[in-house]
């Protein structure tokens, strides 16, 4: 009889394991204690994940996994230390999780950490392709977004990727002042396509394969007149984008998505127009300028539509310019807080 409890409760204990492993976890309740451990163990972990060691990692966990494992999972720090310091050996052992050393604990690729962002968010911060495809492989959602005081709510994994790549100095740098103006078109698309930003499109791009409804993503970027945005997510994109949306509101189901997308700048463009016929005061050059926006960003549609598949061809040609370490300093922009 004793026996069989025991094998009941390894069972129960082994299916509570793989369903906190696999589970959407939103919050973290990770206790205090846990996170306060776990800092203490930085100084240990640190060196531990620079040199990407397993069999370092394996034997600091046996030994002493306070800190590091809560509830049958890896804390959410634990695991976003290893993506921080793009560890992708240790990484691939957490998530796995068949290491005796761990004892039945691994790492869930879908646990929000207490600062309300997911793994696959912090991966795509750090623009590293290779940790992406890692989570991806072990079941990473590319559409739970950010939650919580400490970021700004509602981020896809995405718009990290794309907001971080428009924030980079190199484009920053060599933009053109006047977004009202054909040359920025021009000269983003341009930009967009040099090997300073290969990276970049790389990674919105592998995210972008798995991001439900892109065309609608792709819409509010333009409506809030983010260009550079919408220039990188159409050229990065542009495969699925080719494929249709979801966007059945507006009768455009199934077509095409850059076709969907220029419907709407024009009839935006219109109502703008109407709207301005209307408005004797106040608002007509808030106006005027949001519709000039509207226009860039049917260039950008029609252009990239038209020559988007030959301008990637161009891209994936060249490698990207810059190392990894290089182009993300320690004070890079963040786009999740």
């Amino acid at each position: 009889m004793m026996k069989i409890m025991v094998k009941v409760l390894q069972e129960k204990h082994v299916l509570f394991a793989v369903s906190r492993a696999t589970q959407t976890i939103v919050p973290d309740r990770t206790p205090q204690s846990m996170n306060d451990a776990f800092v203490n163990k930085l100084p240990r972990l640190v060196p531990i994940l620079e040199k990407d060691s397993v069999r370092l990692f394996l034997n600091l966990f046996k030994h002493d996994s306070v800190g590091l494992a809560w509830g049958f999972v890896m804390t959410p720090p634990t695991f976003n230390q290893m993506i921080v310091q793009n560890a992708l050996r240790c990484a691939k052992v957490a998530l796995e999780g068949k290491a005796p050393e761990l004892n039945g604990h691994r790492a869930n690729p879908n646990y929000m950490n207490s600062r309300g962002y997911f793994p696959l968010h912090q991966a795509a911060e750090m623009f590293s392709a290779d940790m992406i495809k890692l989570l991806f492989h072990y079941g990473a959602s590319a559409n739970l977004r950010t939650s919580g005081p400490e970021v700004i709510e509602g981020l896809l994994p995405l718009h990290v990727a794309v907001e971080n790549a428009c924030r980079h100095k190199f484009l920053e740098e060599n933009l053109l002042p006047d977004k009202e103006n054909t040359d920025y078109v021009y000269r983003l698309i341009q930009l967009v396509c040099l090997p300073e930003m290969k990276i970049f499109l790389d990674t919105v791009r592998l995210i972008a394969e798995r991001t439900d409804d892109l065309v609608v993503e792709v819409w509010k970027y333009i409506k809030d007149g983010k260009l550079a945005e919408t220039a990188v997510l159409l050229l990065a994109a542009q495969k699925k984008i080719r494929m249709g949306s979801c966007l059945k509101p507006d009768g455009y189901s199934k077509a095409d998505g850059f076709a969907i997308l220029s419907n709407l700048c024009t009839e935006d463009a219109v109502a703008i127009d109407l709207e301005i016929t209307q408005n004797r005061v106040g608002k007509k050059q808030q106006l005027k300028a949001e519709k000039n926006l509207k226009h860039m960003a049917l260039m950008l549609v029609i252009a990239i539509s038209e020559a988007g598949e030959a301008l990637d061809s161009y891209i994936r040609a060249h490698p990207e310019m810059a190392p990894l370490q290089q182009l993300f300093p320690s004070t890079h922009y963040s786009a999740i807080s």
